[in-house]
C-alpha cells in the first residue's frame, strides 16, 4: 500500500509539473518584464526615500509656493512650496504598503474560509457562499468606502477597509480552486491510506491552489492602489502632511489653471504602478498556467 509521504509527493509534483519552466517563461514574455521592472523602480523609490538626499516632503517654504518644474524643482512644487518629487517618493511607500497589507489582509482571512466551504460543502459551503454572494453584490469601491467610513480617516484604516473588501474575491478563488483539487486522484488516494482532514486540506489540497492566489494576489496590488489613491483624494487615506499620491491629487484639483504640474506627477505614478502590477499579474499567470508550453 502507498505510503502517505509518497502521495503527498505525487500531489506536490502533479501542481508543480508545469513549474520548473515558470521563470523561463516569464522571462520570455517581454509585458511582464516590462511591468515587473515598473514595480520595481516603484519599490526602489519606497525603500530609497529616506535615504537619498531629497528635500523633506514635510517642510514648506513659503518662497516656493507652486514653482513650476525646474533644474531645481524637476516636478515643481504644491501649494506650500514643498518639492514634489520628494514627496512622490514618500508617496511611494504609503501606495506599497497599501497593497501589501490589504493583499495580506484579504489571503488571512479569505484563505481559511474558501478552504472549508470547498472542502466541507454542505451547510459550510452554502452559509460561506451566501455571504461572500452578498458582498460581491455590493460595488468593490462603495464597500471599500464605506468600511473607511466606519473605521475612520487614516492610512492604517484604508488599508484595513481595502483588505476586507477583497476578501470576499480570495474567499470565492479559493473555494473553487479547492472544490477542483479535492477530486484528483491523489487526494482520493490519500483520504483511502487514512489521511484526515486536516491533512488532506494542508498537505495535500492547499499547495495545489497557490498558483492562482499568488496571481490573484499580484494583480490585487494594482486595485490596492488605486483604491488607496481614490480614499485618501476622499479624505479617508492617507492624512496631511504625509504624502500620498491620491492625496496630492486631493490638492492639485484646486489649483488645476495655475499649476496644472501638481497633478500630472502623481497622476502618472498612479497609472505605471497599476500598469506595472497587471502586467506582471497577467504574466506570472501565463507561466504558472500547467496549459502553456
Amino acid at each position: 500500500m502507498a505510503s502517505l509521504d509518497s502521495i503527498s509527493s505525487a500531489g506536490a509534483s502533479a501542481g508543480l509539473a508545469a513549474r520548473p519552466g515558470v521563470l523561463s517563461r516569464l522571462v520570455r514574455n517581454k509585458s511582464a518584464l516590462f511591468g515587473g521592472s515598473i514595480v520595481l523602480v516603484f519599490v526602489l523609490m519606497a525603500v530609497l526615500a529616506p535615504i537619498l538626499p531629497l528635500a523633506d516632503p514635510f517642510k514648506s517654504n513659503f518662497l516656493a509656493i507652486r514653482k513650476p518644474p525646474s533644474e531645481i524643482y524637476w516636478f515643481g512644487t504644491d501649494e506650500l512650496g514643498r518639492d514634489q518629487v520628494s514627496r512622490l517618493f514618500f508617496g511611494a511607500q504609503a501606495s506599497l504598503l497599501a497593497g501589501i497589507v490589504s493583499v495580506l489582509i484579504a489571503v488571512v482571512i479569505g484563505l481559511p474560509f474558501g478552504l472549508l466551504a470547498g472542502w466541507y460543502g454542505g451547510w459550510t459551503d452554502i452559509v460561506i457562499s451566501r455571504v461572500t454572494e452578498a458582498l460581491l453584490a455590493c460595488p468593490f469601491l462603495i464597500l471599500a468606502i464605506a468600511f473607511a467610513a466606519i473605521l475612520g480617516p487614516s492610512l492604517t484604516n484604508a488599508m484595513i477597509a481595502i483588505g476586507l473588501s477583497a476578501v470576499p474575491i480570495f474567499i470565492r478563488l479559493v473555494r473553487g480552486q479547492v472544490m477542483s483539487v479535492k477530486a484528483e486522484d491523489f487526494v482520493e488516494g490519500a483520504r483511502a491510506v487514512g489521511a484526515r482532514d486536516l491533512r488532506l486540506m494542508f498537505r495535500h489540497v492547499l499547495p495545489n491552489t497557490l498558483s492562482p492566489i499568488v496571481v490573484q494576489s499580484t494583480l490585487f496590488m494594482a486595485q490596492a492602489i488605486i483604491l488607496e489613491a481614490a480614499l485618501s483624494f476622499l479624505g479617508l487615506g492617507q492624512q496631511p502632511p504625509a504624502p500620498s499620491w491620491g492625496q496630492m491629487l486631493n490638492v492639485a484639483k484646486n489649483f488645476m489653471e495655475q499649476a496644472p504640474w501638481m497633478s500630472v506627477a502623481p497622476g502618472i505614478c498612479i497609472f505605471l504602478a497599476v500598469l506595472g502590477f497587471n502586467l506582471l499579474g497577467d504574466g506570472l499567470r501565463d507561466a504558472l498556467d500547467p496549459k502553456e508550453n
